[in-house]
């Protein structure tokens, strides 16, 4: 490849402030869709295009079709009712065409004169007497037709108080900015790539998207498979890549505590273990073990399915960790996570004489006291909690290993918060676990800067749940069920997942179902877990669920990931349609534990959409995560399966991970070579993720 051509990183980019008419109340709304200066704009591509280059005749018109029109106004009329709306009559050539205007004023109302010629563009929807477009764009004239556009019109993401017209105007400012000083948004790629892959230049990519001048460039841009989409795909995932890899490079060159080769409490947890670890969990235990080997931090990500086993490695890992005389902490971002790991780590350690101390924000002061007095004098030597883990009063005395399960829901910020407690000078291996399948190509793009793991086994004896998807119409049969399955000396869950996003109506959802089931099942004895409880309280429920004096648990989601319970062999999940994929087959992995069949019964709420069909028949096909999880990137998007919305990981402008897993090949290509030219490769990360590099420094 020939070499970058040289770029100006250090000229500054100028502020959306600079063009003309925008000031500080309109830069505030800019920012509400991350446009700050004249590259943000440039970069900030169309959503689709409009075609007002043509008249498409009445008598052609289709349903949902967006199109300007051109006819003759034959007359307007009021209509009164809940919401009195403006009714305007079109004709042309003796088809018909209604406009509806909700909102308007007299004087508009009054303009639309018989015998008038009219243009405008919109939708075309059924309305009450025939097709109808409502609200649409429009020009009235009396002789000669305003010229048409010459060009496609683009549609962009926009906000509150600014119109499509103003951010086509501001566009175009931008644009005759750039084409009098092209020197802030130089070419970044070389010739080489950009003839070797057909690419456009930079200039050229930008003007076809934003002013595209024919039909071909708009159909394909719209599938965002035209070349001037590819040539801003490649770049923008090239930026994200080299931002994970200098992060990770940066990482690297911090040195970390170096453990033992030989952990003997490690050999001994091994040992007293009733099950025998599978391949793919000696596999990744041999992995972490040759990381922490080294004066280099391991930032290695575990992935495994519901019951795979990610969290006894994790627990070897500590081992290893406390042999070589360090403190070990394990962050969930529950409490009935964190409660989980507790009761793991207590069963599994302190029988070696490991100390395990709990943190979380619930804490009486009495024991958070005792709980901060331990880990600084460092006879705490495995620290479970939450968010409180990494708090300022908390003062570790030798971190050298931190555990963080469903890393994706935690802050950048919090992580790193978390890491600075190690001792100075020092940086603690990170064992992330994900709770989640991510597919391996998204997994790799999105978290660069960590090593994988996959654990791809499932425990020999497990087997598949059987699934069944039912309406609560048969409410009557799935109880009878439930009463069958506890005769056979079988317990069962009944799962009340989340009602209008507020945990107090999902407790009283359950209490109201535990109410319901125990009148109907008097045989039954019935216990109840919810949000709302003391986690003394769902302990004690739990516990005794565990035991079987419990036949039947209902329980809001926080079940999710509670105690296994090998004799729970059916579950019954209310409201199903409710929950996502990933959440119902985190669920369902509740059941299933010991050697029985197990079945999940999702039972939804009639009428069902399309989506909701479409997820529940999923879950009912299939039992593999993964499978699952690339089901659920194709519904939701990456961004919400990673959880980077939430959490403030870099998002992507352009770029869709799902869409563009083809490109990720060339792109890591791409990446070894820029990470040769530093300078080139901080223009592009400047470029397309400024600021937000941040995220990924951890």
């Amino acid at each position: 490849m020939t070499k970058p051509v040289p770029a100006a990183v250090s000229q500054a980019i100028p502020s959306v402030t600079s063009l003309s008419g925008v000031g500080k109340s309109l830069a505030e709304k800019l920012a509400k869709v991350h446009i700050h200066d004249l590259i943000d704009l440039l970069l900030h591509l169309p959503l689709r295009y409009e075609d007002r280059t043509r008249t498409v005749a009445l008598a052609h018109l289709k349903l949902g079709q967006s199109c300007l029109i051109e006819a003759e106004v034959m007359g307007s009329a009021l209509q009164r009712g809940r919401r009195t709306s403006l009714q305007v009559q079109l004709e042309e050539n003796g088809s018909r065409l209604n406009l509806r205007f909700i909102h308007f004023h007299a004087n508009q109302a009054k303009a639309f004169v018989r015998g008038k010629r009219i243009r405008c563009f919109g939708e075309v929807r059924p309305g009450p007497q025939g097709l109808e477009m409502v609200h649409p764009e429009y020009r009235l004239f009396n002789d000669a037709p305003p010229p048409l556009e010459d060009k496609l019109t683009p549609v962009y993401p926009t906000t509150e108080g600014i119109s499509q017209a103003r951010m086509r105007q501001l566009v175009g400012l931008a644009w005759e900015a750039y084409a009098n000083n092209t020197h802030w948004l130089p070419e970044l790629l070389t010739q080489t790539i950009i003839k070797q892959y057909g690419l456009p230049p930079i200039v050229d990519a930008l003007q076809q998207l934003h002013f595209p001048a024919t039909k071909q460039v708009f159909e394909l841009s719209e599938a965002a498979s035209s070349p001037a989409y590819q040539r801003l795909i490649i770049e923008e995932l090239l930026a994200q890549q080299l931002c994970l890899r200098q992060a990770r490079a940066q990482a690297s060159h911090s040195p970390a505590p170096a453990f033992v080769a030989n952990s003997t409490n490690a050999d001994q947890l091994g040992q007293q273990l009733p099950f025998t670890l599978t391949n793919a969990q000696q596999r990744v235990w041999q992995e972490i073990q040759t990381d922490t080997l080294q004066h280099k931090p391991m930032l290695r990500m575990v992935q495994g399915d519901v019951g795979s086993g990610k969290t006894i490695v994790a627990a070897l890992a500590a081992c290893q960790a406390i042999d070589s005389g360090y403190q070990v902490v394990i962050l969930a971002p529950t409490e009935i996570l964190a409660e989980q790991h507790l009761h793991n780590f207590q069963q599994w350690l302190q029988p070696m004489g490991i100390a395990i101390t709990w943190l979380a924000g619930k804490q009486k002061t009495a024991e958070r006291r005792e709980s901060l007095a331990a880990i600084a004098d460092g006879t705490a030597q495995v620290i479970v909690g939450t968010h409180a883990v990494f708090q300022d009063a908390v003062i570790y005395h030798q971190l050298g290993l931190v555990i963080v399960d469903e890393q994706h829901r935690f802050g950048v910020a919090q992580r790193q918060t978390l890491l600075q407690k190690a001792p100075p000078g020092s940086t603690p291996h990170q064992l992330i676990m994900s709770a989640t399948p991510i597919p391996r190509t998204l997994a790799m793009s999105a978290y660069g800067d960590l090593d994988h793991s996959i654990i791809d086994e499932l425990p020999p004896g497990r087997k598949p749940i059987n699934t069944v998807v039912i309406s609560n119409n048969k409410r009557d049969q799935v109880i009878a069920r439930v009463e069958s399955a506890c005769s056979a000396q079988q317990q069962v869950y009944w799962i009340c997942p989340l009602i209008e996003a507020s945990e107090e109506l999902q407790c009283e959802a359950a209490e109201e179902t535990a109410t319901q089931l125990t009148q109907a099942l008097p045989s039954l004895t019935i216990g109840l877990v919810h949000g709302r409880m003391s986690a003394d309280e769902k302990a004690n429920i739990m516990a005794r669920f565990k035991t079987g004096e419990l036949d039947l648990l209902v329980a809001t989601t926080v079940i999710e990931v509670g105690v296994d319970i090998p004799n729970a062999n059916l579950m019954i999940i209310d409201n199903a349609e409710r929950l996502g994929l990933a959440q119902l087959h985190q669920l369902r992995g509740r059941v299933g534990r010991g050697q029985a069949h197990s079945f999940c019964l999702l039972m939804y709420q009639t009428p069902l959409s399309r989506l909701a069909r479409e997820r529940l028949n999923i879950l009912r096909e299939s039992n593999d995560g993964f499978v699952i999880a690339e089901k659920d990137l194709q519904l939701r998007g990456p961004g919400e399966v990673l959880g980077t919305r939430q959490a403030g990981a870099i998002s992507l402008r352009i770029a869709d991970l799902l869409r563009d897993a083809h490109l990720l090949p060339k792109v890591h290509k791409l990446a070894e070579y820029y990470l040769q030219h530093p300078h080139q490769s901080q223009a592009l990360i400047q470029r397309w993720i400024g600021s937000r590099q941040e995220y990924v420094s951890v």
